[in-house]
C-alpha cells in the first residue's frame, strides 16, 4: 500500500495561495482534460452547504494554466435541475470567468460500465466525460449525512452518477461509491473545511466555522482524516467497506501541516429521529426505494409528513 497525503491548513483569510501550492504539487500540469467535481447539493449557494464558486474560479484558473479544458461537472438533483443550481449558485458565471466550462453530467453520453459477477453491483452507467477525463479533481465539503453519518470526498462522487434516479441505488451505497472510487480515482482532493455542517446534514445541518481546507492525493485518505477532524468514528461508515477493498489503513496516511488533534471538535452526529429511521429501513431494500422515491409528489408527501413530525423536511440522497 503506497502512503498517501493529507495536508490540513487554516483557511482565515485568502485562500489562494494554498490552492496555488496544491495544484503546483498535484502533478497536473500537462493534462488534457480535467474534470472538476463541485458539491451542488443544494439549487441555491449556502455556506457549507454548497461548494464555493469563487474557490472555484480561482482553481480553474490555476488549472487553465496547465492545461488545455477544464471542465466542471454536476448531474441533475433529485427534485431541481443542475442547470437551475449551475446558475442560481453563481457557479457557471464563475466558471466561465475562470476560462472553464460547465456540463451537465446527466445531459453527457452514458457509458455502461460492467462489473465482476461476484459484485453486488453489476453495472453502473457513467457519464463518457468523466470516464475520459485525463484527472479527475474533488472538491467536497465537510459534513454530516443524516442518513450515512458523513458526507464527503467520495460521498461527492455520487453526483457522478447521472440519473437523478441515482437514489434507487442507496441499498448498494457502499459498493456504488468503491466502485465509483476506484473509476474515477480523483487525482487531487480540495475539502473546503472552512465552514463545515454538523447535525442533520447535509443540506438542513447546523454551520460550524473551522477555518480549514484540507487536501489530499487520495479521497478516502481525505475523508478519514476529515472525520477524525469532525470526531466522529469513520469505521462506522461506508468508509470502512472501501478501506477494507482498498486495503487502506490509518498507518498508510501521513498527515502534513497541522496535526488533526490540533484542530478537532466534536461535530454533533444527525438525530436519528423516527423519519431518518423509516428512510434508513427503505434504504436498504431496493423494492422500498423505488416505490417511495418513484415520483417527486410522493417525496413532497414524505416531506410534509416529516415536517408535520419534526418541523423541517428530510432530504433525499
Amino acid at each position: 500500500m503506497l502512503q498517501k497525503t493529507v495536508t490540513i491548513q487554516r483557511a482565515d483569510g485568502d485562500i489562494t495561495p494554498i490552492l496555488k501550492e496544491v495544484v503546483n504539487k498535484s502533478g497536473l500540469g500537462g493534462k488534457r482534460r480535467i474534470l472538476v467535481k463541485p458539491n451542488l447539493s443544494h439549487f441555491e449557494y449556502l455556506t457549507g452547504v454548497v461548494t464555493d464558486p469563487e474557490l472555484t474560479h480561482d482553481l480553474v484558473s490555476l488549472l487553465r494554466d496547465k492545461t488545455e479544458e477544464v471542465i466542471v461537472a454536476e448531474s441533475e438533483g433529485f427534485n431541481y435541475s443542475c442547470e437551475a443550481a449551475f446558475k442560481q449558485t453563481g457557479m457557471e458565471d464563475a466558471v466561465k470567468r475562470a476560462g472553464g466550462t460547465v456540463l451537465n453530467l446527466s445531459d453527457d453520453q452514458v457509458v455502461e460500465v460492467k462489473f465482476a459477477r461476484s459484485s453486488t453491483v453489476k453495472h453502473l452507467f457513467l457519464p463518457k466525460t468523466a470516464l475520459e477525463a485525463d484527472a479527475v479533481v474533488d472538491l467536497p465539503m465537510m459534513k454530516t449525512h443524516e442518513f450515512m453519518l458523513y458526507s464527503g470526498a467520495i460521498k461527492n462522487l455520487f453526483g457522478c452518477i447521472p440519473s437523478n434516479k441515482r437514489i434507487y441505488l442507496h441499498p448498494y451505497l457502499p459498493e456504488v461509491l468503491h466502485q465509483l472510487y476506484m473509476l474515477l480515482k480523483p487525482q487531487l482532493t480540495i475539502m473546503d473545511a472552512r465552514v463545515g455542517i454538523e447535525g442533520n446534514g447535509p443540506t438542513k445541518g447546523k454551520p460550524v466555522p473551522m477555518n480549514l481546507i484540507l487536501t489530499g492525493t487520495d479521497a478516502l485518505a481525505t475523508d478519514i482524516i476529515a472525520m477524525n477532524v469532525m470526531k466522529l468514528n469513520w469505521a462506522e461508515t461506508y468508509l470502512k467497506y472501501i478501506a477494507q477493498k482498498t486495503n487502506l489503513k490509518e498507518e498508510n496516511i501521513t498527515i502534513q501541516g497541522l496535526r488533526a488533534s490540533e484542530v478537532a471538535r466534536s461535530f454533533e452526529p444527525p438525530r436519528i429521529d423516527l423519519p431518518v429511521r423509516a428512510q434508513v429501513e427503505i434504504y436498504k431494500h431496493e423494492f422500498l426505494t423505488k416505490f417511495f422515491f418513484c415520483s417527486l409528489p410522493v417525496v413532497k408527501l414524505f416531506q410534509k409528513i416529516t415536517i408535520a413530525y419534526r418541523g423541517t423536511p428530510i432530504e433525499p440522497a
